[in-house]
């Protein structure tokens, strides 16, 4: 069987911690920023990890 390419666009998104946990970016932190507060930003900043569900279906992308 042959090996799987990886998504290069989950590549992009996601990132595997040392935990084999993974993380993402939070999304509405691109335009329009102006109108947003600076303590939304702020936390729009930080990294999330990735709900337990989705968890296998990335894996298999990355």
């Amino acid at each position: 069987m042959p090996k799987l390419k990886t998504k290069s666009g989950s590549k992009k998104r996601f990132k595997l911690t040392s935990n084999g946990l993974i993380k993402r970016k939070h999304a509405y932190k691109r335009h329009l920023l102006t109108k947003k507060s600076k303590k939304r930003k702020r936390t729009l900043n930080k990294f999330t990890l990735l709900k337990k569900s989705d968890k296998n279906n990335i894996k298999k992308q990355i």
